[in-house]
């Protein structure tokens, strides 16, 4: 399956994975809910470091011809994902942008409004 110095080169990789994510989220430069998901991939990628069966399993299940070309695909997916979600997330805030900029100009008319006004009414003269 994998070699004992590759399994040991991953699992090395992992575990600083692990850090760079939780450092991230401590210096919060990185929100919750997506350290979520990049925990919940290094613990799928954990596992299949420790269990490499798994792996193979899943290529002769869905017809791939080796663990790796499965390995591939899986990735490929899953950054498929991860851009499907990133896209939705900046469609939901460039419609959020959108509507604090519509407020933002209501409210800016509404303070000019005011200062005509108010500057008409302290002006005798007019």
């Amino acid at each position: 399956m994998l070699p004992g110095q590759l399994r040991a080169v991953l699992l090395l990789a992992i575990i600083v994975f692990f850090v760079i994510v939780l450092y991230l989220l401590k210096n919060r430069r990185l929100a919750l809910k997506y350290t979520l998901l990049w925990l919940f991939t290094g613990v799928m990628l954990l596992i299949l470091v420790i269990w490499p069966s798994i792996l193979y399993r899943i290529a002769r299940l869905i017809g791939i011809q080796t663990g790796m070309n499965t390995l591939y695909v899986l990735l490929i997916a899953f950054i498929i994902m991860i851009l499907m979600s990133l896209t939705s997330i900046v469609s939901v805030q460039t419609e959020r942008i959108r509507k604090l900029a519509e407020a933002n100009a209501i409210l800016e008319q509404r303070v000019r409004e005011l200062e005509v006004s108010t500057h008409d009414a302290s002006d005798p003269g007019l």
